[in-house]
Order: C-alpha cells, then sequence, then structure tokens
C-alpha cells in the first residue's frame, strides 16, 4: 500500500510540473519555473526529456547571472517542429529586426530578376533607417505596405500584424512598423521557414554581412546569418533583439533572441546578448536543427540534392 501511495504521489508531483500538451506528447515547463516551453514529442521539436529539463535549467542558471530579462526562441530550420521558448521574455517591439521581412517585401516588387537593392543593403547591413523608410514607402501607402509585410510573414506561418501607424508621439521619428510587435516565437517560426525559400536569397545572405559594429550577440558566431533590432521604450530603457540562422555539424536552427537589460542601457543589453550567443554557442548540440528540403548538411557544408 505504501508503495502505491509513492508511485501517486510521484505520479501528482510530476503531473504538477509536465503538462500534457492537447493532441501530442510535448510537454511545457511550468511559467512559474521560468517561463520556457520545451517540447518533446511527434510533430513538436522532437527532444528527449532530459535534454528539455537541462536546456530548461541551464538557460535559468545564466538568468539568474543576468541583471535583466532575457528570451531564447529556437526551431529547426525547414522543420514543422514547434519552437522551444526559453526564459521570461516573450514579445516586445520588433525595433530593426522587421526589416528582414520589410526588405524581402522589397525585394518581391522587382519586376526584373531579384537583386539587392542598395537601400536593402544599407537597411540589413548597416541597419539604416533612411533606406528602411525609403522601402517601406516604396510597398505603398502605409496600410498597403503593412499588409504587403504581412504577406510575407503569412508565407512563413506568422500571424503578426504589422504596425502601420506611427505610435510614439514622444518620438515621432520612429518608424510605424518598428513597433510591430513581434513575439520570439513568430520570429524563430519565420526564419525558418523564409530561408528556405530561394526568392529570399538576396536578403538572407545580407544578413550575412552585417557591420562590425553591429555583431555583437549571435553576431559573434560563426556563419550566423542575422539581423539585430534595439530601442528605448517611453521610459527610456533600451531593448536589445536579434533574430538570426545558424550552422552546425547536423543542419540549421533558427533562433530569436531578447533582453531587457535591469540598467536599461544600450551598451549592457548588448553585453548580456553576448552572454546569451555564448549559451548557446555551448549548447548547440543540444539544440534541435534542421535543413531546408532537399538540401543535405556535411559537416559545416551544406548542398542540393
Amino acid at each position: 500500500m505504501m508503495i502505491t501511495l509513492s508511485i501517486l504521489m510521484v505520479a501528482a508531483i510530476s503531473l504538477v510540473v509536465i503538462k500534457r500538451v492537447t493532441g501530442s506528447n510535448s510537454v511545457e515547463l511550468p511559467p512559474e519555473v521560468s517561463g520556457s516551453e520545451v517540447a518533446t514529442g511527434p510533430g513538436q521539436s522532437f527532444l528527449p526529456l532530459d535534454v528539455a529539463l537541462q536546456l530548461e535549467s541551464d538557460f535559468r542558471d545564466l538568468q539568474d547571472q543576468i541583471n535583466g530579462d532575457i528570451g531564447l526562441a529556437v526551431k529547426p530550420v525547414g522543420g514543422a517542429d514547434r519552437e522551444i521558448l526559453l526564459g521570461s521574455w516573450r514579445i516586445g517591439p520588433a525595433w530593426s529586426t522587421i526589416k528582414v521581412p520589410l526588405a524581402i517585401a522589397a525585394l518581391r516588387e522587382e519586376e526584373a530578376e531579384p537583386i539587392a537593392t542598395s537601400d536593402m543593403d544599407a537597411a540589413i547591413t548597416r541597419s539604416d533607417n533612411f533606406a528602411a523608410d525609403a522601402l517601406w514607402r516604396g510597398l505603398g501607402d502605409p496600410p498597403e505596405a503593412a499588409s504587403k509585410v504581412e504577406a510575407i510573414l503569412r508565407e512563413a506561418g506568422d500571424n503578426t500584424v504589422v504596425q502601420d501607424q506611427r505610435v510614439r508621439p514622444d518620438k515621432p521619428e520612429l518608424s510605424a512598423f518598428g513597433q510591430t510587435l513581434w513575439p520570439l516565437a513568430d520570429q524563430a517560426r519565420f526564419l525558418a521557414s523564409a530561408t528556405c525559400d530561394k526568392r529570399n536569397d538576396p536578403i538572407f545572405a545580407l544578413m550575412g554581412e552585417v557591420a562590425s559594429d553591429q555583431a555583437w550577440g549571435i553576431g559573434q558566431l560563426d556563419s550566423a546569418r542575422y539581423k539585430g533590432g534595439w530601442g528605448p521604450s517611453v521610459s527610456g530603457t533600451y531593448l536589445v533583439r536579434q533574430i538570426g540562422v545558424l550552422q552546425t555539424p547536423s543542419g540549421q536552427t533558427a533562433v530569436a533572441v531578447a533582453v531587457q537589460p535591469g540598467s536599461g542601457s544600450f551598451e549592457d543589453g548588448t553585453d548580456a546578448l553576448s552572454r546569451v550567443a555564448e549559451w548557446i554557442s555551448d549548447h548547440q548540440a543540444l539544440l534541435p536543427s534542421g535543413n531546408c528540403p532537399n538540401v543535405v548538411t556535411e559537416g559545416n557544408q551544406t548542398r542540393h540534392s
């Protein structure tokens, strides 16, 4: 009888920590622990439970070392797997990370063979705001421009609504599109799909040529294709974000990272984001990776089959 009760108690405790997700064998780690979600079943991010728990625990340790809120979303490229979410930060203004789908939308407007224009180059590699504004205006009036950028997101299964009106009266120079509320999970989902669309190759190539003064965070990782975004809240505290595609020995991984530093300073945000990038590098073997259809990975090289 004691053995039976013990088993039931263990089972009850386990159900508090591991919650079944509808229709699958996925698990969701409780938000009261760290806000992390790590799926482990078919049709989701296929990770052994011990690996999922290790990632959650190790990321919580990282969070404890950083003064501020951090968040990370990970998704294997080319797969239908669910995103892995770690940390407590989940959603906020996209800032300049939205320039990636914006540039892709502008690229689709090219009537001749699509090639990256100087404005696309400047918006992605240098995060030039004037160039991004020119791309936005080239898509039509604000509602039309937002609709065209949303169409790019929808192609990748991302339902984010692009902001078409300036919403920061305290800083009227800020773009409308930069204030789009873009969740980390949706960013990872977008990248994991968009990088497999050959029409987008010119923009993803530019993401591999980001200026050296913006090469913090995942920009420090080999072969990363990425774009950063940052800006102040109404109170003046900075949010620092990055999205990118990483090459691993077993394939490619899409990541989205955000840091809201406790000090509110941009410098502390980039420093913290670089620490998250180091964590990603150290845990690369545990993170899910994948390939675009008809692509085979050999070492750190990819080839089409």
